[in-house]
């Protein structure tokens, strides 16, 4: 789960980390009086007008102003408010701006990189700076990977000492930045802990012209299988920032993410629904989803997976691949049976079916009526599957 910069930025404080002062607004009007405050209180007229959507890229999109003075702040503000921004990360369609962000400037000196993410090859976490803040990281990734710099964090000890003091050297940092800068990536760390994260970034990590340390930027990113420890995570979420389907989905009980491909899946259980994308690849196909209906699935859950595969206009065939263990193979056929008729489905359809009462299952299907194929295994349903949606 994604929060905005400004949630961002309220844990960050929660834990010690040095953010800019500043007012987020749920409607432009508000900018001139939010910017006049923080000019009283900071002495300084600039002030910084952001956009607040799930995506980076903001300043190259327009997201990003910065002015001098409460009316250029209030006109940043009503430039920004409403507009659709295009960025490497939000695709073609963007992101239309619903809330803003209005903070103090400061002076900035360096502008670096740092965040801590899950690696999932190593299983820890891996703390990545760079010299090159301000940037999209891919971007330096890609042209100049010795720039950034990496260190794992033992999960037995946690971050130690000299690893910060580590990252710091190779920063270039010194004196009283190279100080704040250890502590600041001690509590990142704790909030990666504590917060349940799969991501802490700060980008740019700014050291300012007066030797502070401060996180001009934050994003945070949150493990869903964690929300039963985190009930404030239901106040946080901005369902306009998420896709449409994928909030149906979670609303009922499905645990669904759209892709680029043209093949749907329904699959109960993670580990067999990456197996059945993986086999779908290498059988020269593009999955169109990931969707796990659960190891209980009912007749209405499979109804309601196919409605939601169906909502993207780019599936052209769907795969329905069964291990029933609690799930049953006759409740799943049923569902699928159903949701055939039902939904009037012009696309092919392959299933394969396995487990308890698979007999059962596949003796329904068969007697349907309906155009669905069956498969005696995983890797035939998904070389059929390829080959019809091909052949259409």
């Amino acid at each position: 789960m994604n929060v905005h910069e400004y949630q961002a930025k309220d844990v960050f404080r929660k834990y010690g980390i040095p953010v800019p002062k500043g007012t987020p607004l749920m409607e432009p009007g508000g900018a001139k009086a939010a910017a006049q405050k923080l000019i009283d209180e900071t002495g300084s007229e600039v002030v910084v007008v952001k956009a607040q959507i799930h995506a980076g890229g903001r300043g190259k999109a327009g997201g990003v102003k910065v002015v001098k003075g409460a009316a250029a702040a209030q006109a940043a503000a009503d430039e920004i408010y409403g507009k659709t921004l295009v960025t490497h990360q939000t695709g073609p369609e963007g992101k239309k701006v619903q809330r803003l962000l209005v903070e103090q400037g400061v002076g900035i000196d360096r502008e670096l990189y740092l965040a801590l993410v899950l690696d999932r090859e190593t299983r820890r976490v891996v703390v990545m700076a760079s010299t090159e803040g301000g940037v999209e990281i891919e971007e330096v990734a890609d042209k100049a990977p010795e720039k950034i710099l990496k260190i794992w964090v033992d999960p037995t000890v946690g971050l130690a000492p000299y690893q910060a003091r580590q990252l710091g050297y190779g920063l270039g940092l010194s004196g009283n930045a190279f100080k704040q800068f250890g502590k600041l990536l001690g509590q990142m760390e704790k909030l990666f802990m504590q917060e349940d994260c799969s991501q802490v970034e700060i980008n740019p990590l700014i050291v300012t012209t007066d030797e502070r340390v401060l996180a001009l930027d934050a994003k945070l990113n949150f493990d869903d299988n964690a929300d039963f420890r985190h009930k404030e995570w239901g106040d946080w979420r901005d369902m306009s920032e998420e896709h449409a389907v994928e909030v149906e989905a979670h609303e009922s009980g499905l645990s669904y993410v759209q892709l680029d491909g043209n093949i749907g899946c329904l699959v109960n259980g993670a580990g067999l629904a990456m197996a059945t994308m993986d086999i779908i690849k290498h059988c020269g196909g593009e999955p169109a989803n990931f969707l796990d209906v659960g190891g209980g699935a009912s007749r209405e859950a499979v109804k309601t997976a196919f409605k939601i595969i169906l909502t993207s206009p780019s599936v052209k065939g769907i795969f329905v691949n069964i291990f029933g263990g609690i799930a049953q193979c006759d409740t799943i056929a049923a569902g699928v049976i159903a949701a055939t008729e039902e939904l009037g489905l012009k696309v092919p359809l392959v299933v394969r079916l396995e487990g308890t009462n698979v007999e059962l299952g596949r003796k329904l299907l068969a007697e349907s009526g309906l155009a669905i194929t069956p498969a005696a295994t995983m890797g035939d349903g998904a070389h059929k599957v390829v080959e019809l949606v091909k052949g259409a």
